[in-house]
């Protein structure tokens, strides 16, 4: 069966006309042909609103007693029998009255749903559950009546409902909202234009969050790829560096400018090794902009602008805010940087902004994290200038008339082979070096075009050109090696510090670590492998990414971490020189693991001490408990073997009474520490089936004196599923704590209703209470609240059903008694496909 469909008439505030635009909206399906009915609408005593029912099915209510009145509720039964093809139901955020099929009427609402009817309801933007403290600050007023947003967030279709604060006031002013009696008061307090206003713009806010949602859903569904600037989302590309900060506070200020802007935040982290930033000042750009309300995002790819142009699409991003470059002037001859890349490639649906801050043209420093060996793009461009420069430059030379003089040649071709060396290293520059030592030769020493030197001054100044060249050469790429090294030796100090930092704060988040492991290297995926011994299987003690390895043979990358532990990573082979700092890594990740470990082993040692804690609590408190009734049997049984005395059949009947009521006492005693022993021991299995209050209830009031206890159990409750000695037990203690601590004369009140998928026990006393800061403890062992006497047990009792009722997946909390007293809840789970057979009479006696 299809589920139905669900639509909802979001109001700004009370009064808007929620109600009147779902009843106009049933008035034209109606006139279509569709069967719509009125499941639950409050009119309000509004003429208007009431007159929009006329013409429209109502189903019946149905009446519900409580608390000596007659109150009306939505006929969930009636509606599901009449089975329309729309059904009405107004305030989705009404709570039913208790002894109602559901407790909410949302949950009533998702009945219909789920049976094929389509639902048209109402609810205020103040009822949605997230927005129940923000609605509380500003108008003072808590609602206690909300509704989870999910449920709302669900639906088919969202309408809001919206009015003009001035508007919504003319129309209280003149009683089409409250009684004349009452409009003072409501516009002078909770309507007010201030509270209206904030009230609209929350409800214009959710409901575009709303809107923004169907929107990319229907972009994924149909590859768009373009953007469509709806709503302001801002892009901020970050390098890792200072100048972060400035940017990411640039476009909050951008996304405040438009109403409903969202930030979001993008590091481009190359996957050729090592990251290029500081991963301190990465965290501290990640917490400011997730202060600022935007998010933050990680992405791999070793082309940046296509990268970030990219995630920019994807996010349907309207604007980018990139920083002014730090390179320097020269820099910009090899290539025209991110900004401008990105710009010039943007298309006319991106906004591009250029940001200047502090850090513009100031050099990018070393880079943080670079390899050692030059890039490809480097030494083709070293080889090319070595080869074809000489080249170039002796065409250039022999085909103009300017007579430089051979020194000054040679310092023409020395030029050429240090910008070889600087860009290539040292084989292209000593290649240039030997090319250009020929084309002296050939071109500029006499003879000319000749590989030979008639003049031996010639050949010296050719020797010393080369020997200087190699030299020169040597020591630039030298340099240009030691720089990168010292870059990567300052990148991997970096990343070391982050580590110790790690270990000196105690982190223990494994999985963390692995994905900053990812990250860093520019891996698909990482596990964390260990086994017992040799022979043993690895197994995997965490792991992040997609399909991460099994076995460090299977991987791209595996680093031994000791005899019988490895970091396995998949994704690329890894250099050399790159595996001592993944070596840092797999030992922190192994000092992670064994710390959760350790942990683990603290917390179940945390356990055992409290075991022996309740144990030496145990002893001193069962010390005096279990001697009274022994002593009082002993004493009897002494009595009745006494030869001295002639026992009358009178006497001898207390003595047996005293003898069994100790031994009654005994008994209670020891069952309720044998359960508290077990519950601490985890070995409490409940067998879970479904059972009846009324079977279960009665029993337990076995052993609480005549007259002590009322019950209001109703015969038509729905089964309960839990394990009916473990719940008879439960019930006894707190019926016989209730007892004990009621005064004299005033029966305990034992009562019991179903909402929704749960049954509630409510066990009623009209003792003296307990405060709001003693409840919990109530519950701990061995604790008996005020000036309870020794007689009145060890302080077991409440711990024990509580215990019991948690295995079985069940809850008991203490609530005041209005009037006096205390209430237990006894909240059950009902018995799957069991549900209440309708209103019935209650089963209600003096328990004995």
């Amino acid at each position: 069966m299809a589920r139905g469909k669900l639509r909802i008439y979001l109001g700004a505030a009370p009064g808007v006309g929620k109600t009147y635009a779902m009843l106009s909206e049933a008035h034209r399906r109606v006139e279509r042909g569709t069967d719509c009915v009125v499941g639950f609408v409050e009119h309000h005593d509004r003429p208007r609103t009431e007159v929009m029912l006329h013409g429209l099915e109502q189903v019946p209510r149905a009446e519900i007693d409580y608390r000596d009145a007659v109150f009306t509720e939505m006929d969930v039964d009636a509606v599901l029998a009449r089975r329309p093809a729309v059904a009405l139901v107004d305030e989705l955020a009404h709570t039913n009255v208790p002894g109602s099929r559901n407790a909410k009427r949302w949950q009533d609402v998702e009945e219909l749903l789920a049976a094929g009817i389509d639902v048209i309801s109402t609810v205020n933007i103040q009822h949605l559950e997230s927005l129940g403290d923000v609605v509380g600050s500003i108008t003072g007023v808590r609602q206690r009546e909300t509704v989870p947003d999910e449920v709302v967030r669900r639906a088919d279709q969202i309408e809001l409902v919206d009015m003009s604060p001035q508007a919504l006031r003319r129309r209280m002013a003149h009683g089409n909202v409250y009684k004349p009696d009452k409009v003072d008061a409501a516009l002078s307090n909770y309507f007010r234009p201030g509270n209206l206003t904030a009230l609209r713009e929350l409800a214009l806010l959710w409901v575009a969050d709303r809107v923004d949602e169907y929107l990319q859903q229907y972009r994924g569904e149909h590859d768009i790829r373009s953007t469509w600037q709806a709503r302001e989302r801002i892009v901020v590309g970050l390098t890792g560096g200072p100048e972060g900060r400035t940017l990411i506070r640039r476009a909050a200020r951008l996304a405040e400018k438009g109403a409903g802007g969202v930030v979001l935040a993008v590091y481009i982290a190359r996957s050729d090794g090592l990251t290029s930033a500081s991963p301190k000042e990465l965290a501290v750009q990640r917490t400011l902009v997730e202060d600022l309300g935007g998010t933050f995002h990680h992405v791999v790819g070793d082309d940046v602008p296509s990268a970030l142009l990219e995630f920019a699409r994807g996010v349907n991003a309207t604007q980018i805010v990139l920083g002014s470059s730090r390179r320097k002037t020269w820099q910009y001859v090899l290539g025209p940087g991110v900004g401008a890349t990105v710009a010039r490639e943007s298309g006319p649906d991106l906004d591009v902004h250029i940001v200047t801050h502090e850090e513009a043209a100031k050099g990018r420093g070393l880079p943080a994290a670079r390899r050692a060996r030059l890039s490809r793009a480097r030494i083709v461009a070293g080889w090319l200038v070595g080869v074809a420069g000489p080249a170039l430059l002796a065409l250039l030379l022999t085909h103009t008339d300017a007579d430089l003089g051979l020194a000054n040649d040679m310092l023409l071709f020395l030029s050429l082979t240090v910008t070889a060396a600087l860009l290539g290293g040292l084989l292209p520059a000593l290649a240039s070096a030997a090319f250009g030592s020929l084309l002296l030769n050939y071109f500029f020493a006499p003879p000319l075009h000749l590989f030979t030197i008639a003049d031996p001054k010639n050949i010296v100044a050719i020797v010393v050109f080369l020997g200087v060249a190699v030299a020169v050469a040597s020591v630039v790429d030298l340099a240009a090696r030691r720089t990168q090294q010292a870059a990567r030796l300052r990148a991997e100090s970096e990343i070391l510090s982050f580590l110790a930092g790690s270990v000196l704060r105690g982190e223990t988040a494994l999985d963390a670590l692995l994905e900053r492991v990812r990250e860093t290297f520019g891996m698909e995926s990482v596990a964390l492998l260990e086994r017992q011994s040799d022979v043993d299987p690895w197994t995997c003690a965490g792991s992040v990414g997609p399909r991460p390895v099994g076995r460090p043979e299977d991987a791209d990358v595996d680093m031994p971490v000791g005899e019988n532990m490895a970091l396995a990573l998949s994704g690329r082979v890894l250099p050399a020189e790159d595996r001592r700092v993944l070596g840092a890594f797999a030992a922190q990740a192994a000092v992670v693991l064994e710390r959760q470990r350790l942990v683990h082993r603290a917390e179940e040692g945390r356990k055992l001490a409290e075991g022996n804690r309740i144990r030496t609590a145990l002893l001193a408190a069962v010390s005096h408990d279990l001697r009274t009734p022994l002593a009082g049997i002993k004493a009897a049984v002494s009595s009745l073997r006494s030869d001295d005395v002639e026992w009358s059949e009178n006497d001898r009947a207390e003595l047996l009474a005293g003898i069994e009521a100790g031994a009654d006492r005994l008994d209670h005693l020891v069952g309720n520490l044998l359960d508290m022993s077990r519950l601490q021991t985890g070995t409490v299995t409940p067998l879970i089936r479904g059972i009846d209050l009324d079977e279960v209830v009665p029993m337990a009031l076995v052993g609480v004196p005549e007259g002590s206890v009322e019950l209001d159990i109703p015969e038509t409750l729905p089964m309960v599923h839990m394990d009916k000695g473990l719940l008879e037990r439960a019930v006894a203690n707190i019926v016989e704590n209730a007892v004990k601590y009621s005064p004299d004369g005033t029966p305990v009140l034992v009562s019991a209703s179903a909402h929704g998928g749960r049954v509630e026990v409510r066990v009623v006393d009209r003792g003296r209470g307990v405060p709001d800061d003693a409840k919990d403890g109530i519950f701990e062992p061995f604790q008996r609240y005020g000036d309870a006497p020794r007689g009145a047990g060890v302080g077991l009792g409440l711990a024990v059903a509580r215990g019991f009722v948690e295995a079985m997946d069940g809850t008991l909390t203490a609530e005041d008694t209005p009037g006096g007293g205390l209430t237990m809840v006894l909240t059950l789970r009902s018995a799957p496909g069991t549900a209440a057979a309708g209103t019935g009479t209650p089963a209600t006696r003096v328990a004995g």
